[in-house]
């Protein structure tokens, strides 16, 4: 074939390029070959650090319920019925641990699919998934499942205990048992998942960082149900009620104390910053709340009694739990002097102003002081502290507590005549008379 010569010319340009071009080619593939490949992101691996501080939250929140909380309330009950009391808090520490590895956890805290934004699955019932190996918040906090839900166990076990102060001396032991199965299912699991576990109100910019919601407002509100439903206590108005024993009270009231570093500052699930300011807060509020609390009560009652000045503890105490990781150590101070004040009128004057018997002011404190503190969070959260409080608001935060409110006294008003329809609620008027430690247990303080 002949070929002109300016193609021939082009020809032996375009193989020189051909060559060349592959040439450069199989220098680069063989440059590919040569070179390392990338390291992967290395996976996410226990935080020891968080994990030995979680460890520690954990103890001193159960510490809080056995023996805080029952050696509190037995403390201020009649000497009939000191047993009882302390049996009550023991007792749903057992039930509740159990219903929790059951059923509790995964209603809080898994993925509820199409319910997600009200409640959980089913799907880590009997902790079925959970290994050594798995980590709560890979990336994050970087500690063990395990050991998250164990945390969040002692909050579920204290928020019932504390229920039980409003009725205190007044219940049936039996139908106390059956009521705190019931409502750790139906009211605390769904509003924990509500708030914590990926629900609505969290997805709401709802704040509560340690339980104002979950825990204080749901077991104030709830007591006040079961103050009003079961009525006062035989005698009340007209017998001596004063408290047996309130040494037993003040020691109750130090390990609340102590123990409530571990319910804020452990909060954070991290060994940082954050869990720092969560603890000066909580100091703080507590100590400003208890002074506000003696004061008052000095100025109205003229005297300053030791049982004023560590229900003014408590009061700062479930005031600042919600806004513990959100505001600043000044804020603290505000909520604690408001709470203090405004829970020693709702506890002595509220109370006997509407003639209900909230027995050791489970309302007036845990309510009332909840209400309070989850108020101030929306109005003094601070964005230097955490970046979350940005968002806050109070009319948010009115919005969460709107819908605890409703869903506990509803759900909590059905569950006790659930339970009054199954054993009754009380004790006859001779067995209460008696006392509850020998008419429920068998056994009596001698």
């Amino acid at each position: 074939m002949n070929i002109p010569s300016t193609l021939k010319t082009t020809g032996r340009a375009a193989l020189l390029g051909s060559l060349a071009l592959a040439a450069l080619g199989s220098v680069a593939a063989l440059a590919q070959e040569a070179a390392p490949a990338a390291p992967a992101a290395p996976a996410p691996a226990l935080d020891t650090g968080n994990t030995a501080w979680m460890l520690t939250s954990t103890a001193l929140v159960l510490m809080m319920t056995i023996p805080g909380l029952a050696l509190f309330y037995g403390g201020m009950v009649r000497q009939k019925n000191v047993l009882a009391t302390i049996m009550q808090s023991f007792a749903i520490t057992c039930l509740v641990t159990v219903l929790w590895f059951m059923f509790g956890y995964s209603l809080a805290f898994s993925d509820g699919g199409g319910t997600q934004a009200y409640v959980g699955g089913f799907s880590k019932f009997f902790h079925h998934g959970i290994t050594v190996s798995t980590l709560w918040l890979p990336g994050v906090a970087n500690i063990p499942e395990f050991v998250f839900s164990m945390f969040q166990l002692t909050f579920a076990i204290i928020t019932p205990a504390l229920i039980a102060g409003a009725f205190a001396e007044r219940m049936k032991f039996s139908a106390l048992l059956i009521f705190m199965g019931l409502w750790l299912l139906f009211v605390y699991a769904p509003i924990a998942h509500w708030v914590w576990g990926g629900g609505f109100l969290g997805s709401a910019g709802v704040l509560d960082f340690a339980g104002g919601t979950v825990v204080h407002i749901n077991a104030g509100v709830a007591g006040l149900v079961c103050a009003l439903v079961l009525g006062k206590r035989e005698g009340y108005g007209t017998a001596n009620m004063a408290p047996h024993n309130l040494v037993y009270s003040v020691i109750g009231a130090s390990l609340l104390w102590v123990g409530w570093f571990g319910f804020n500052a452990g909060s954070e699930l991290a060994a940082d910053g954050l869990a720092g300011a969560a603890m000066m807060n909580t100091q703080v509020a507590t100590a400003a709340a208890a002074l506000a609390w003696m004061f008052a009560e000095w100025i109205v009652a003229k005297k300053p009694s030791v049982l004023g000045i560590i229900s003014g503890a408590v009061a700062g105490l479930v005031a600042v739990t919600p806004a513990s990781g959100f505001v600043n150590p000044t804020g603290a101070f505000i909520i604690g002097i408001v709470a203090g004040v405004l829970c020693y009128l709702s506890a002595v004057k509220v109370k006997h102003m509407f003639g209900y018997d909230d027995s050791l002011d489970a309302f007036g404190v845990h309510g009332v002081g909840g209400v309070i503190g989850a108020l101030l969070t929306g109005a003094l959260a601070d964005p230097e502290i955490n970046a979350l409080g940005k968002g806050a608001s109070v009319a948010t935060q009115l919005y969460g507590i709107v819908f605890t409110i409703l869903w506990t006294a509803i759900a909590t008003f059905v569950i006790l005549y659930i339970v009054k329809a199954l054993v009754g609620l009380r004790p006859s008027s001779q067995e209460e008379i008696e006392g509850l430690d020998i008419s429920q247990h068998g056994e009596v303080v001698p």
